[in-house]
């Protein structure tokens, strides 16, 4: 935990920089609220409420949007503790007014604190409820002189305190305490909550001009031929389909398939559509949302993977053609705690999914021809959704830890398996089985 005390040096001076527009608390304010109010996705609300802010505005609120949303359980216990009411109890809009005036307060550095409290009792006063203004000032200015202590004084010595003090759900702490120990399982959960890489893959299917190639630039990665390490996307690389955003984890997933352009290749469950463009061969990338399906179709189009043809059905119920392949892959649905750095909100309603993707791995077993393989993959560490899974199956693994020592699963050293503390990129479990003649 990262607190913005911790950021300045004994006996600095509060650099007090110039507070972003209103607009841009009012846009994470009305992600906070939808959120935790109406269930929705962050990242979908973010998208529509930012549209018309400014680069600067839109960076301000998504750094306390979604910083927010990560660290609203410990959020939520400063304020009942120093605000000395149940967080559940409070009005929404001042449960959200507190929230990101607790945020700014304890994480973001260079927010003066009388902008933070100011702002908060405006929201608060924005949505009607004048009868609540003086309480949420009262509790903003007792969190200012007393949140920064609580929060460096908090423990983290059991799973229960640790789960508090990084804010995640108990069942999450206790599954990586129990299955990483109690050291890595901190570094896990300080890693996830900070921001996560920010990571293109190359299309090379695309002749661009000398001066979009130049424009390309970046941190390479050799394990990663096509992986650019970049600062930020440009938005004229995705229109013209010159890169996509792919962490490096979810690059060696598609990597491992190893398809070749003379066989035939099944992508399961295949939308956005990242690791479908990435394979060679003659692709039938499969998708059983209509939604998804057609920005699978759009994203083919824009990259020019003309060897893709994308398919709107369910992967476990596919017409009889639809068999005898050389390679498939399987990027199984998941509780995503592998991505939880990317993914805001995901941490408050992540739900292992054993029982689909033991479905979804049978069906693509028999989809293979004898001898052909099939990639498994999720962007999870939990064993329940990864070994136990494979394990389940019993089909022989190839050995994808002697390709990639370095991602060399801890306990099963033909599996591989990505940490975000440990490797700086998201967490994907990746194991290859082949089918038997």
């Amino acid at each position: 935990m990262v607190l913005r005390s911790q950021r300045r040096g004994a006996g600095d001076s509060k650099e007090e920089l110039p507070a972003p527009e209103s607009a841009a608390r009012r846009v994470a304010y009305e992600v906070v609220l939808r959120v935790f109010e109406d269930e929705a996705y962050a990242d979908r609300v973010f998208r529509s409420a930012a549209s018309g802010l400014t680069a600067r505005d839109r960076a301000f609120a998504m750094e306390l949007a979604y910083g927010t949303v990560r660290q609203v359980r410990l959020l939520d216990h400063a304020i009942e503790t120093i605000g000395r009411r149940p967080v559940r109890k409070l009005d929404p809009p001042v449960r959200a007014a507190l929230r990101l005036g607790a945020y700014q307060l304890g994480f973001m550095n260079g927010v003066p604190d009388h902008a933070a409290v100011n702002e908060s009792v405006e929201l608060v006063r924005s949505a009607g409820l004048q009868r609540a203004v003086g309480f949420t000032n009262a509790v903003m200015r007792r969190l200012t002189n007393e949140l920064r202590k609580l929060l460096a004084d908090l423990p983290d010595r059991t799973v229960s305190d640790a789960a508090l003090r990084h804010s995640y759900p108990d069942w999450i702490a206790e599954t990586w305490w129990n299955e990483l120990g109690p050291e890595e399982a901190r570094e896990l959960m300080v890693a996830q909550n900070g921001p996560a890489e920010t990571v293109v893959r190359i299309n090379r299917r695309i002749e661009s001009s000398e001066s979009e190639v130049e424009s390309l630039v970046g941190r390479s990665d050799p394990a990663f031929p096509d992986a650019l390490l970049v600062d930020r996307v440009p938005e004229r690389w995705l229109e013209r389909g010159l890169a996509w955003p792919q962490s490096r984890g979810s690059q060696l997933a598609g990597m491992c398939v190893g398809s070749q352009a003379s066989e035939r290749v099944l992508d399961l469950c295949a939308a956005p559509g990242g690791k479908a463009i990435q394979l060679a061969g003659d692709v039938v990338a499969v998708e059983i949302d209509k939604g998804r399906a057609s920005q699978l179709e759009e994203m083919v189009r824009r990259h020019r993977a003309t060897n893709v043809r994308v398919i709107n059905t369910d992967a476990r119920a596919l017409p009889d053609e639809l068999a005898g392949f050389d390679r498939v892959l399987l990027d199984a649905p998941c509780s995503g705690l592998g991505v939880l750095a990317s993914r805001p909100d995901l941490r408050w309603r992540a739900k292992p999914l054993p029982e689909l993707q033991l479905e979804l791995l049978q069906a693509a077993l028999e989809r293979v021809r004898p001898g052909g393989t099939v990639t498994y993959s999720v962007c999870t560490m939990s064993k329940a959704e990864t070994l136990d899974v494979i394990d389940e199956v019993g089909a022989p693994l190839d050995d994808l830890g002697s390709s990639y020592p370095q991602f060399r699963h801890p306990t099963r050293a033909q599996c591989l398996l990505t940490l975000p503390h440990r490797h700086r990129t998201s967490g994907f479990f990746i194991a290859r089985l082949r089918r038997e003649p």
